[in-house]
């Protein structure tokens, strides 16, 4: 499945592409009920792909009734485990026989790398829903420890309609993250994607009708934040939103929960992640090679990304120059060309803010430039001060902090410095500092000597700022899904007019 093609193949793939920027309700695409659009654009050429339909309110409230409807006539949610597990492992293999299709989609959309679409994104987006399906007929409902004379049920039903709010570094693995334990669990879905990256939400959408996802389940409404993710958060008969994006995104769902029906609210929002690199730290070239990814996958448009390497002074010149060494390899260009690792920023004002920084860090220590007025180059800024905005606020691009401490103290104050507790990782030869830090950093995921996420087994999210109410991933994301009910049943001898006595 990680079969990459040549880039006059993908070139070629993308030059047939049909695509539709409908919105996408109760079973069929349908333009907003305003009639207005607004254009999708590649970024790396400014070439518009599509007119996505500008939803609104009217919108909102068309899509909330049919996957009201829908729910509540049991068309999925009464359907044996078994038959929605078939139904999502059919939605998985059409995904995986238009693989190329949807990591070029992708690719156009947000000016990713098509090499980052075609070996992490895609796959990754096929097995997290793969997962999900397989799980759907093994989380077991219990019973309490009561007196013989009762039996108590725990049961989990699943909580009705969710609105799922999508963010645009990552518009189809996001996705899998939330409709793999939202379809599971039996509820009906309102999409909202990002407005800068619908296209590709919009195609596993009809590949869901196709694999037999009932009209109604699945749902798309695109469109600005404004116009339709804020009345998605304040619909009434919305049971649950779950948003991945920035935290001032995310206090508006808290609003718009408080102001509606009190539906439930998971948040998934920014970082500000370290790498903290002690004196012992046994391989530098893993090190260098790690937080080098971590800073620049994805142009560093990733909540999770590696932003801030805090470094024991005594190995930090060396490790520098070991970045510098793997930096060479990170070459910028062409999304669609695979040998390039660095693409397109996703759209202009996002580089207009990326630069900001830039300019505000000035002559960074390593690698740094733009070009085109939406790519920048992987950058790397020495000495960067606790109290600066480079060291406290996320980025979201390819720009690596580098500060440097010298006791264990001072790495975990600095680590912990931040609004954000979302990910972090720690480099060390000695088990005992790498399970001391992992313990007093304050974060939802804490790595040992490699940049990662865990996977999809794995519960993902963040302390303070950076999360709310749950986690996606795992078998701890159907719990937001679904809703816990006590089933208390009688079952003494006692006569009917015992009872009543």
């Amino acid at each position: 499945m990680h079969d990459l093609l040549t880039a006059a193949e993908y070139r070629a793939i993308a030059e047939t592409l049909t695509v539709s920027g409908n919105a996408f309700i109760d079973g069929a695409f349908r333009p907003a009920a305003s009639g207005r659009t607004f254009p999708t654009v590649n970024p790396a050429t400014g070439e518009t792909l599509a007119e996505v339909a500008a939803c609104d309110a009217a919108d909102v409230d068309f899509a909330v009734a049919k996957a009201k409807e829908a729910f509540e006539d049991g068309r999925w949610r009464q359907l044996a485990p078994g038959e929605r597990k078939a139904v999502l492992l059919k939605l998985a293999k059409l995904m995986e026989e238009n693989r190329h299709e949807l990591a070029v989609l992708e690719s156009l959309d947000s000016g990713k790398p098509i090499r980052e679409c075609q070996t992490v994104d895609v796959p990754d987006t096929i097995h997290t829903i793969r997962w999900h399906a397989e799980l759907i007929d093994k989380i077991y409902d219990s019973t309490a420890p009561v007196a013989a004379t009762s039996l108590a049920l725990v049961v989990r039903e699943p909580i009705g309609v969710v609105g799922l709010v999508l963010p645009w570094n990552f518009p189809l693995l996001m996705l899998a993250w939330k409709i793999g334990p939202a379809l599971a669990s039996g509820c009906s879905v309102i999409v909202k994607p990002a407005e800068q990256t619908s296209l590709s939400t919009l195609r596993v959408a009809e590949l869901a009708i196709e694999a037999g996802v009932p009209a109604g389940i699945f749902n798309v409404v695109t469109g600005t934040g404004k116009d339709a993710g804020e009345p998605l958060g304040l619909h009434d008969d919305v049971a649950m939103v779950s948003f991945t994006g920035s935290t001032a995104t995310g206090r508006r769902f808290l609003r718009y929960a408080a102001d509606s029906n009190l539906k439930r609210v998971v948040l998934e929002c920014g970082g500000k992640n370290p790498a903290v690199v002690l004196a012992d730290a046994e391989d530098l070239d893993l090190v260098a090679e790690q937080v080098v990814n971590g800073a620049f996958w994805n142009m560093g448009e990733n909540c999770s990304a590696t932003s801030r390497l805090i470094v024991h002074a005594s190995v930090k010149d060396e490790l520098m120059q070991r970045i510098a060494a793997y930096m060479r390899e990170w070459r910028m260009g062409d999304p669609l060309d695979p040998e390039n690792r660095v693409g397109a920023l996703v759209s202009t004002a996002h580089f207009e803010k990326v630069k900001s920084y830039l300019e505000e860090a000035g002559k960074p220590a390593l690698g740094g430039g733009t070009e085109g007025g939406i790519f920048v180059a992987p950058t790397v800024v020495d000495n960067v001060a606790p109290g600066s905005r480079l060291f406290q606020e996320e980025v979201f691009g390819p720009v690596l902090a580098v500060t440097g401490f010298e006791t264990l103290a001072q790495a975990v104050t600095l680590a912990n410095d931040t609004p954000y507790g979302l990910a972090a990782s720690v480099f060390t030869g000695s088990l005992r500092n790498a399970i001391r830090l992992s313990r007093e950093i304050r974060a939802g995921v804490v790595t040992v000597n490699c940049f990662g996420e865990g996977d999809v087994t794995t519960p993902f999210g963040g302390y303070k700022e950076s999360g709310f109410g749950g986690r996606d991933k795992s078998i701890f994301a159907h719990d937001q899904y679904t809703e816990l009910k006590t089933i208390w049943i009688d079952v003494s001898d006692r006569s009917i007019d015992e009872m009543v006595r």
